[in-house]
């Protein structure tokens, strides 16, 4: 099996075509190796590949008509049959079989022989092998396993399908009664405690290995695709690759947890669009209730359905489980709607368009037991993204409300405009290139000629209105469309296409001014891992869902570091200089513009479009992101650790609405995860790069002021650049004030740490 593990070792998800761990015999319990010798072949250490007694044994007790045969087969002759032949019933294949047993018996010792049976025969319900059954039917490594349940396992590879552990419970207790009983003849176990062990319940309680235990489906599937596109399917399902990959299982629940109660905040505002379906509850309810299909990743959300109303509530059925055996568990759990539950339907009682029979999703009230609240699942869709800025790991990912619903990625697949949430990459081109925070833009309407017959373009801002000449940082924190489009000009499209593609965000952007507003597509992965590039000081990084993968012995065939670690493969300690990891990843932006960038963008939390985000109460930048008609929405944003995107949309673009913006629906989204993230954890500031000097300016005219003046804020210059010390109005735009050298050494630069 092909297993990926969490970044702290949680196991998220297997892939074979047979579930199968292979042990070597050393490792296998001698009690275990009893078992399947006193059930298949008593004689297993003595014959030489054939059992004459055994086949005399079996003929004798078939003539007594004793169903419970022991078969005449040896474990060498399964062996042989099982790697080297078919299931062809022939006197021809019997001779076959024994020949090659006696060959076996002559190449292997008796431990290798056993080995190769015990992880090669089927043990029902998928399993290959002790190890996988153990783990699958009893949630147990073999060493933990008991006489009865050894005795089990050893019961099964005659027929595993005639000891179904749920379908055919009896049949199975008294085969593994029968093995017990031949532990004890063979004086493997006592009688005192065979007769204890065949007084125990089958117990088996197969283990259920899913992703949603994580809320990790969509992850899960993305490292699936990864690894066949990378190795290949046979690889893949019969490869026996161990993955480690990055997910951060607490991060993944914080980050659903805030995807699904931000799709559902603007769900719910947009009303109840009725029940599910309908089902007849005048018999027993539970059993057409227990054939609705429900999502498997919506918890604690469950099917219910309505059994009664009233004026004031309505009373409901919860959808029964389904035992391990398949059956319909027989209780029936019941409980209430109360009006504080329906009351986004926008309507009470009755009122909500409820009746009896109808099938909806309700979620427990917390700290009420057996009240529930009214759930829909949101036609809208969206995604998010949490990643480490300084490696590109990605510790959560959530590409939609379910993956069960749908397993369409909209983290990775789904090509969407950014909107506004790609302007930060216009501004941070024109501070690379002269620009300063500063900089006085002008907002006004401008009109550009597309060409022949395409006529006139007249970018608007979402206002409508326009303010006039404003500081580079306030075209930022308030997104003003026309103020990008003028600096997009005197910058150069050709140019900002560049930076685009340095960052990844598109491969190749045509140079055209409407794309300097987000009308291109890309990625919401793609979109964050450029945030990270911001966040981390300008460096290169690529997003990974892997850390690393090992092939089945161990050997390490793909790691996600990169980095070289000089010194670290030194034989002995010879007063050598310490070990260094040599980082050897370009730089797309300069490290004093990044930071630039960033510091304005905290701004856009502090006093622009995504205020709400304040009540974090820590440092963070980030940006708003709204394209026209409001098909999407978006928040890009980043604290000095931790880079998070988040995207909202429906799968087949149309508006969320004519007020929709992403400072009322994502910003939320990002800033209730952050809550939960950033939770206990110290306020750390920006880095701040060496040479970077804090100014303090005037946040309306972006001029020099001093720090107790109103609306002062400190702004981040580059050496040999100053505030402006006069405001410049029209359509020019002034270039960076240069300063004298010994001015600028009289200004305090970055600690080039902490500050």
């Amino acid at each position: 099996m092909t297993r990926v593990h969490a970044s702290d070792g949680s196991l998220i998800a297997e892939y074979a075509r047979e579930r199968r761990l292979y042990l070597p015999s050393a490792a296998i319990p001698p009690l275990v190796k009893q078992a399947f010798i006193s059930a298949e072949d008593k004689n297993f250490y003595s014959h030489a590949g054939v059992d004459p007694e055994g086949i005399l044994r079996a003929v004798f007790v078939l003539a007594q008509g004793d169903k419970h045969v022991q078969g005449a087969s040896t474990i060498t002759q399964q062996v042989a049959k099982n790697f080297l032949l078919t299931n062809e019933r022939s006197y021809e294949r019997k001779i076959r079989e024994a020949l090659l047993s006696f060959r076996i018996e002559g190449a292997y010792s008796k431990e290798k022989i056993l080995e190769l049976y015990l992880n090669e025969i089927y043990l029902g319900l998928g399993n290959y092998g002790v190890a996988a059954a153990a783990l699958n039917y009893y949630g147990k490594s073999v060493h933990e396993l008991t006489i009865a349940q050894v005795a089990y396992l050893a019961a099964l590879p005659k027929a595993p399908n005639n000891y179904h552990p749920f379908l055919k419970r009896e049949r199975a207790i008294e085969r593994r009664n029968w093995v017990i009983d031949r532990m004890i003849e063979n004086g493997y176990v006592s009688r005192q405690d065979g007769e204890k062990a065949k007084a125990e319940p089958l117990g088996v309680n197969p283990r259920v290995l899913s992703p949603n235990a994580f809320a990790a489906g969509f992850f899960a599937e993305e490292v699936r695709r990864e690894l066949s596109d990378r190795y290949g399917e046979k690889k893949l399902y019969e490869g026996g690759l161990s993955v480690r990959s990055t997910l951060d299982p607490k991060m993944q629940l914080m980050a659903r947890r805030a995807l699904v109660d931000g799709l559902v905040r603007y769900d719910e505002a947009h009303g109840f669009r009725g029940p599910m379906r309908h089902i007849d509850i005048s018999q027993d309810w539970g059993i057409p209730l227990a054939d609705v299909p429900a999502l498997g990743d919506v918890a604690p959300w469950r099917l219910a359905v309505v059994l009664d109303t009233s004026d004031t509530s309505a009373r409901i059925g919860l959808q029964p489980r389904h035992e391990k055996s398949g059956e319909i568990e027989r209780e029936r759990l019941s409980g209430t709607l109360l009006n504080t539950g329906l009351r986004w339907t926008r309507g009470t009682g009755t009122r909500s368009g409820l009746a009896p029979g109808d099938v909806v999703y309700v979620e427990p009230v917390d700290g009420k037991p057996q009240q529930y609240r009214l759930r829909q699942i949101p036609e809208v869709g969206g995604a998010i993204v949490v990643m480490d800025p300084y490696t590109g790991r990605v510790f959560a990912m959530v590409g939609g409300f379910s993956f069960d619903q749908s397993e369409f990625n909209r983290a990775t697949q789904a090509m969407r405009q950014p909107g506004s949430s790609f302007k930060p990459f216009v501004y941070a081109t024109a501070l690379d290139n002269g620009y300063t925070p500063s900089s006085i833009i002008l907002d006004a309407p401008i009109e550009i000629d597309q060409g022949p017959g395409l006529g006139v373009w007249r970018p608007e801002n979402f206002e409508g209105t326009s303010g006039g000449p404003h500081t580079l940082r306030y075209g930022v924190e308030h997104s003003i469309n026309q103020m990008t489009v003028r600096l997009a000009r005197d910058v150069g499209m050709p140019l900002i296409a560049e930076y685009a593609k340095r960052f990844g965000i598109y491969d190749d952007l045509s140079p055209y001014l409407a794309n300097s507003l987000g009308a291109g597509e890309t990625t919401l992965m793609r979109l964050t891992t450029a945030y990270s590039m911001l966040a981390n000081g300008g460096k290169r990084i690529k997003e990974t869902l892997i850390d690393r993968i090992q092939d089945r012995w161990g050997h390490t065939i793909y790691r996600h570091d990169e980095r070289i670690c000089q010194g670290c493969d030194a034989p002995a300690w010879q007063n050598q200089d310490e070990p260094k990891l040599i980082d050897k990843r370009e730089q797309v932006l300069d490290p004093l513009t990044a930071y630039q960038i960033t510091s304005v963008m905290e701004g856009v939390i502090q006093r622009g479009t995504g205020q709400s985000i304040k009540e974090v109460g820590k440092h963070l930048a980030g940006k708003t992101g709204t394209t026209n008609e409001a098909k999407d929405l978006w928040f890009i944003g980043y604290s000095p650790d931790l880079t998070v995107g988040v995207f909202m949309g429906y799968d087949q673009p149309r508006s969320l609405g004519d007020s929709a913006q992403a400072a009322h629906y994502t910003a939320p989204i990002f800033r209730d995860f952050m809550k939960m993230a950033l939770a206990g954890k110290p306020d750390i500031p920006f880095r701040a790069p060496p040479g970077i000097k804090l100014i303090w300016v005037n946040a309306k005219t972006g001029m020099r002021t001093s720090a107790s003046t109103s609306g002062a804020i400190q702004e981040a210059f580059k050496p040999g650049t100053a505030p402006p010390d006069s405001y410049a109005a029209g359509d020019a735009t002034p270039r960076a004030q240069t300063v004298d050298h010994d001015t600028d050494r009289l200004v305090g630069t970055g600690t080039g740490g902490l500050y």
